[in-house]
């Protein structure tokens, strides 16, 4: 974590101004956690620095990272707009009286239903991917006598610095519209003919984790070309420019990601410098963060279990939980850190790696973590799971998926009930 771990009298993590030993005996474990302040400061990091800087802007929460009625109560409560990429995120949204106009609908394969739930709702905006999506979306409007507006997904041929599985911005990606084969231009002659799609600007994202300005400066130089030569050929000037997300945070030490407010810093100077080269408007920027919201606000907590020791090779630590909780270390490799929580400045004298209990080999989640002297029973504490936790679990080995509680000046709240075995299998039926 970035910042100095706080212990009580008893040497155990506290987090959120909680003892998290408490918390698991409370819930039991597996178990995720949330410091509901820091998801509001690191909104506000945003949020603030756009009004800082006097730019007109939406900060869309990416639901997609954790998305559940409380978290979505929470981002209102920030005054967020909303990114979701599917029915279900749409569904959740609705659940929890997120304002639909604030709403962006993305998505590479979006269904009829998705997109006539999207319209019935009246959402603010959706992001087109694909010209199947355009012929969709124009019936689905016709049908519904409605007009609504949307953003063209352009992939600017950016590669970001991060893990081949999550880049989205190069050319060869399964999203958006390629701008070096002349496809955004075609979506953009279908768009604007049509008397049901206004077409508000552009869209892109480039990747994941990310920490420097560089990628997206270069990005946002892309779209000024791709917009500059639409201003001369159809006069179109974008109401709105959607730089997506990406933003990197701290997992381990080895992360040195920037201040939240630097990334709308150079992202505000270059969409200035840009829009003055070319004589256009400057235009609303939007972002999508959701990762740089809520993932250094969450930890999870697990209880030991059994031990393996391999002499000259190995120390096995295996926990209650693993990969059908936090799937990102199998599959993206992916590194955090982590305490035993009841005993955080106990000597670090052992060192061990920490096993899921799913009937994987690969169900690791951390790798030689130095320790303090463990035993079955100890808690521990991993750090930055507030992404991509809960929202990618699975029932892997039919285990069911941990309670979700959220804490906020001192009060600790649950907020995703725990499965139970009966929720695992409801909807099997008997072949007998």
């Amino acid at each position: 974590m970035n910042e100095q771990l706080k212990t009580n009298e008893k040497d155990h993590l506290i987090f959120g101004g909680i003892d998290t030993i408490e918390l698991a005996k409370k819930y039991g474990t597996p178990l995720y956690v949330y410091d509901v302040e820091k998801i509001r400061q690191n909104a506000r990091a945003f949020v603030n620095q756009f009004n800082k800087l006097g730019v007109k802007a939406q900060v869309a929460y990416a639901s997609k990272a954790f998305s559940s009625v409380a978290m979505l109560q929470v981002a209102k409560q920030e005054g967020l707009s909303l990114d979701v990429v599917s029915q279900g995120e749409l569904y959740t949204a609705l659940k929890a009286d997120f304002p639909v106009e604030k709403i962006h609908l993305h998505g590479n394969n979006k269904s009829i239903d998705e997109l006539r739930m999207a319209i019935e709702n009246k959402i603010g905006c959706i992001v087109i991917d694909n010209f199947h999506e355009i012929k969709l979306l124009e019936q689905l409007l016709n049908e519904h006598d409605h007009q609504i507006d949307v953003l063209i997904r352009v992939t600017p041929g950016i590669e970001a610095h991060t893990h081949d599985y999550i880049l989205t911005g190069n050319e060869d990606s399964k999203f958006g519209f390629d701008i070096a084969s002349g496809q955004a231009e075609e979506a953009f002659n279908l768009i604007i003919k049509s008397k049901r799609m206004h077409l508000k600007g552009l869209h892109c994202h480039i990747g994941s984790q990310i920490f420097e300005t560089d990628g997206f400066i270069l990005a946002v130089q892309r779209l000024y070309s791709l917009m500059n030569e639409w201003k001369i050929k159809y006069q179109f000037n974008p109401e709105v420019l959607n730089v997506g997300g990406g933003f990197g945070i701290r997992y381990t030490s080895d992360d040195q990601p920037l201040p939240l407010s630097h990334y709308v810093t150079a992202l505000v100077e270059e969409i200035n410098t840009q829009a003055n080269k070319y004589q256009m408007d400057f235009p609303e920027i939007w972002i999508e963060p959701g990762r740089a919201i809520v993932g250094n606000a969450g930890i999870t907590l697990y209880e030991v279990g059994s031990k393996k020791e391999i002499p000259n090779v190995r120390n096995y630590i295996s926990v209650d939980g693993g990969m059908t909780d936090n799937i990102r270390p199998a599959l993206y490799d992916a590194k955090y850190d982590a305490v035993i929580a009841n005993k955080v400045n106990a000597p670090k004298t052992y060192q061990g790696s920490i096993a899921g209990k799913c009937c994987e080999s690969g169900d690791m989640l951390i790798w030689d973590l130095r320790l303090p002297e463990i035993e079955a029973g100890d808690i521990l504490a991993m750090f930055s799971t507030g992404a991509y936790g809960y929202s990618m679990a699975s029932h892997y080995n039919r285990f069911a998926k941990p309670a979700v509680v959220f804490i906020e000046n001192g009060i600790d709240k649950l907020v995703v009930k725990r499965e139970t075995y009966q929720d695992v299998s409801r909807y099997d039926l008997s072949y007998e």
